[in-house]
C-alpha cells in the first residue's frame, strides 16, 4: 500500500469538501506563513492540520450532534493518519491543532502548530472574507448574517496573541466596521 502524501489530501480535501474547503485552506497556509514567521513550528504537521481540520464539517464525514472539529479530529485519527508514514510527533501535533483549531473552545493549546491554525482560522472568519463567508452561508436573510458576523467579530476581536496576527486582526477589524456602517447606511437599517 502506498502512503497518503499532502497531495493526495488536497485532492481529497478538494473532492468531499468542494472548492470552498480548499480555497479556505490555501487562505490558512498564507495566513500561517504570515504570523508564523517568528515561530519554531513542524510545517508538514502544519500543513498536515490545515488540510484536515474541517473534514468533520463535510458531508461524507459529518454527523449529526458531533462538533466539526472533534469529528475532523476521529476522521483524521482513524481514516487518514493511519495510512501516512507521518511519526507519532507529527500526527499528536496534527490532532492536537486539528481538535483546538475552532473559536468556541477556549482550552489553552501546547503547541505553535495548534496556535497557527488557531489563530489563522480565526483571522479567516473577520475581515471582509469573513462577511462574505457569512453571507455565502446565507444569502436570503441579511439580517441572520449580519448578526452572526456581529456575534462571531465580538468573540474574537480580543483572543489574538500571537503579534502578527493581532496586527492583521486589528486592520481586519477595522475593515469590518467600516464595511458595516455602509452596510446599514445603504440598507436603511432596514436588513
Amino acid at each position: 500500500m502506498t502512503a497518503l502524501d499532502i497531495s493526495a489530501i488536497e485532492k481529497l480535501t478538494l473532492e468531499h469538501g468542494t472548492s470552498w474547503a480548499l480555497a479556505h485552506v490555501k487562505r490558512l497556509l498564507k495566513l500561517i506563513e504570515w504570523i508564523g514567521c517568528d515561530l519554531k513550528y513542524d510545517l508538514q504537521a502544519m500543513r498536515w492540520a490545515v488540510y484536515l481540520h474541517d473534514w468533520g464539517a463535510f458531508p461524507k464525514y459529518a454527523q449529526p450532534g458531533c462538533e466539526h472539529a472533534l469529528r475532523s479530529k476521529q476522521v483524521a485519527a482513524t481514516e487518514i493518519l493511519p495510512k501516512t508514514d507521518l511519526s507519532e510527533q507529527a500526527k499528536s501535533i496534527i490532532l492536537e491543532a486539528i481538535e483546538l483549531h475552532d473559536y468556541r473552545d477556549e482550552r489553552s493549546v501546547t503547541s505553535n502548530e495548534a496556535l497557527l491554525l488557531r489563530e489563522a482560522d480565526f483571522l479567516d472568519f473577520i475581515g471582509i472574507i469573513g462577511i462574505a463567508r457569512e453571507f455565502a452561508k446565507g444569502p436570503k436573510d441579511l439580517q441572520k448574517s449580519y448578526l452572526q458576523i456581529l456575534s462571531r467579530k465580538e468573540q474574537l476581536k480580543d483572543r489574538f496573541t500571537i503579534p502578527q496576527a493581532r496586527k492583521i486582526a486589528e486592520e481586519r477589524l477595522a475593515r469590518m466596521d467600516e464595511f458595516l456602517e455602509s452596510l446599514l447606511v445603504e440598507s436603511f437599517d432596514y436588513l
